[in-house]
């Protein structure tokens, strides 16, 4: 009995250390990997949801983008195939980005599975949702942890690639918690070339949830889920990346006294941090 009562205490701390409790709720095959979690949609043969966890570590780690785009053994009914994708017209489009996975090997790796892919035109894939993927990695370094779920919204859509007929959605969904904080935001973006500021689509979590069927945060407190979800503030969170970060994380990035980074933020201003040693950049431009 005790030997139960202790295991039910272990599981139950993994999964506060793991995230594991902010789950959304899912109408697809559930499917986990060491670093991203998703919900399967074997009807339009991609997630629902894709869910992982996002510390400074996983977007300071010196692995290079892998690009080994294959389909995902763990996807029972055998998830979409790189054929599917071929002369579309459409990018394979990252949910949880490489670039937010630079933690280690498994990490990069994981984030090229099929499963993990959706139909982006190109001007959005490579232009306002690339924006959106380099704004939240630089929340993560300011704010040490979040927890992120993002997604297609698959209603309303009827367009399909490919001979598994992938479906192409007309929207796409971030949705992120900062618990340190107590913050949540979302934004709700068209795949299509974004012409305005990214601050402009940010909408609260109960509207995700209106689109999408998803209970985001099913497992939380029921008082504080709907006080976050109804409660965005999009002025509580830095969109200019000029909140200043503390000195150990600096020394942690290994960043250096030199000169600073060429990159360009979200926001489209110059990166206010310095370059690593030997590089132009610093450690969050150097792997985009």
């Amino acid at each position: 009995m005790k030997r139960l009562l202790l295991t039910a205490v272990l599981l139950c701390w993994a999964a506060i250390l793991f995230g594991q409790k902010y789950l959304p709720s899912s109408h697809g095959e559930l499917v986990e990997h060491t670093y991203i979690t998703l919900s399967y949609s074997e009807a339009n043969e991609q997630a629902e949801w894709v869910y992982y966890e996002l510390t400074p570590k996983f977007v300071a780690g010196n692995i290079k983008r892998s690009d080994n785009f294959r389909p995902d053994p763990k996807v029972s009914t055998v998830s979409a195939q790189l054929a599917d994708y071929a002369g579309s017209g459409y990018d394979r489009g990252h949910l949880c980005p490489a670039g937010s996975m630079t933690l280690n090997a498994t990490a990069m790796s994981e984030s090229f599975y099929l499963s993990n892919m959706s139909p982006q035109l190109p001007e959005f894939n490579r232009g306002g949702w690339k924006k959106l993927e380099s704004l939240v990695r630089e929340w993560a370094v300011e704010y040490d942890r979040l927890y992120v779920i993002t997604g297609p919204v698959l209603k309303g859509t009827n367009r399909h690639i490919g001979l598994d007929k992938v479906t192409v959605p007309n929207f796409y969904y971030k949705v992120i918690y900062a618990p340190n904080q107590g913050m949540m935001i979302a934004f709700v973006m068209p795949n299509a070339k974004i012409d305005h500021e990214l601050n402009e689509y940010v909408v609260d979590v109960d509207e995700v949830e209106r689109v999408t069927g998803i209970d985001f945060f099913e497992a939380m407190d029921d008082q504080l889920e709907n006080q976050l979800e109804s409660n965005v503030t999009a002025s509580r969170w830095d969109f200019d990346g000029t909140q200043a970060r503390p000195k150990m994380v600096e020394k942690a990035k290994g960043e250096t006294s030199g000169g600073q980074c060429q990159g360009i933020t979200a926001s489209g201003s110059r990166c206010k941090r310095k370059a690593k040693a030997g590089s132009k950049y610093c450690f969050q431009h150097e792997n985009l």
